[in-house]
């Protein structure tokens, strides 16, 4: 080891043994079939990216009902309709969670998104449904997707 460096060297003398080659005798090499083109991954590679569009989607609207998240911020996501759809169950859910019920202020805790399975319907559309466990109870969400000029859009947000 050279001291200044730290770098360890080879005695003087040896050389690095290189692995050997090994040479194989005359014959043709076997004839090679051009491989198949693989099946396009279009779908597949749609499909995960709907669910991960719907897990977020649903994950936030939950939110939203549970009043630690903005509506707002699903703007770019869901349609007008949906968004005020959305807004309105969440005032109610306000409303509710103030009033003098013992179990209104439980609602929507710890929400979290178990699972998602996405339908494709068309070429531009698909439908998705989620779980979501919460403290107190398991719900189910249900979304149809379009496809618009620039991204998926939820058209239609059911929350059970």
């Amino acid at each position: 080891m050279n001291a200044a460096t730290g770098i360890r060297t080879s005695a003087p003398g040896a050389a690095a043994s290189a692995p050997a080659l090994r040479v194989v005798s005359g014959g043709v090499a076997p004839a090679t079939h051009p491989a198949a083109p693989p099946p396009p991954l279009r779908v597949v590679d749609e499909a995960r990216d709907i669910c991960a569009i719907s897990r977020s989607t649903v994950q936030a609207a939950i939110e939203v009902l549970a009043g630690t998240r903005p509506a707002q911020q699903l703007s770019r996501r869901l349609d007008p309709r949906c968004l005020a759809a959305l807004q309105h169950r969440a005032a109610l859910t306000r409303r509710v969670a103030s009033g003098s019920s013992p179990t209104a202020g439980r609602l929507h805790r710890n929400p979290s998104v178990r699972s998602v399975r996405a339908c494709r319907v068309s070429d531009d559309v698909y439908e998705a449904s989620a779980v979501v466990v919460e403290d107190s109870r398991v719900r189910a969400v249900a979304l149809r997707l379009e496809r618009s000029t620039a991204a998926w859009r939820v058209t239609v947000l059911e929350i059970g």
